[in-house]
Order: structure tokens, then sequence, then C-alpha cells
């Protein structure tokens, strides 16, 4: 297997371990993730209007996604812990599924990336727009989570197709 085809948090024997990112640049580095949940349209309503009986599911899910990219390091195994120079979550209604689209963009002037980052913070705000709306809707789907684009470090920028 090539260097680069080779998986990096497994050693030569296997064995899962940390990355030593000490020797490479820092560099800016950003990713933007996103997720969906769909849901009734009556439970968008909801929500879109802001008459959850918990209180607004958007600023809620928001912060949650927000602190969830800060707390990556402690949820991912052998994630570094990075000090994030901004993370973005956006939530916006559909009525095409009908439900909620969620992005999340992580910045970092770091040695390491910041995908893990934006892609739990779409997560956990998924998670959270779940938690907050299962009393009127246990049918939602949460899907579509996955890295747009990646931008920054030794490998350069990426960006999803379609």
């Amino acid at each position: 297997m090539s260097e680069a085809a080779r998986l990096t948090h497994l050693d030569a024997s296997g064995a899962a371990h940390m990355v030593d990112v000490g020797e490479k640049a820092v560099t800016t580095r950003e990713a933007l993730a996103e997720g969906h949940v769909v849901m009734a349209p009556a439970t968008l309503a909801l929500i879109r209007d802001g008459l959850s009986k918990k209180g607004d599911v958007i600023a809620v899910a928001r912060l949650a996604g927000i602190m969830a990219a800060k707390r990556t390091h402690e949820l991912i195994p052998l994630c570094h812990p990075l000090l994030l120079t901004k993370v973005a979550v956006d939530l916006e209604p559909d009525e095409r599924l009908p439900g909620l689209r969620i992005t999340a963009r992580a910045r970092v002037s770091g040695q390491t990336g910041v995908e893990m980052e934006a892609l739990t913070a779409v997560s956990v705000a998924c998670l959270t727009v779940y938690d907050m709306a299962k009393a009127v809707d246990r049918g939602m789907v949460i899907g579509g989570i996955r890295l747009l684009e990646k931008t920054g470090g030794k490998s350069g920028d990426w960006r999803a197709e379609g």
C-alpha cells in the first residue's frame, strides 16, 4: 500500500495512534459540512414559527452545533484539540424536504484540519432539532451528513461533487 493510501491513524502494526502534527506548517484551514432533518410539514411550520414548547429550536440547535465543534476532540478518538477561530452553524427551512437544511463552517489557524469539527457541528445540530421536536414528530429522519469542502493544509483544497 502506498504511503498516500495508508490510514494515518494506524501505525505499521495496525495499532491506532494519534498522528503527530508537530512538524506540519501552521496554515488557515476551513471546512464546510451539511446535513438535514426531514420532518412533517406541520413540524416544520411549528419550528419556523417559533411555536415549539421547548423554545427556539433553530437557535438552540445552532448553539449546540457550535458547542459540539469546540468539543470534537472529546467525542472522536484521536482528534486533536483545536483553537477554533470560527464556527458558524446555519439552519434553513426547506419546504421541499420538508425540513431543515443545516450547514456548519469551521476555521482554524493550525497544524491539522477542521473537517471533523464541521461534521460534528452538523451532526449535533441535527440531533438537537430531533430532540426538541420529537414530542410532535418521532418520524423525523436525519440524513445527508457530509463534507462539502475543505481548504488549507498540505493536501490542499477539496470540494464534493454534486
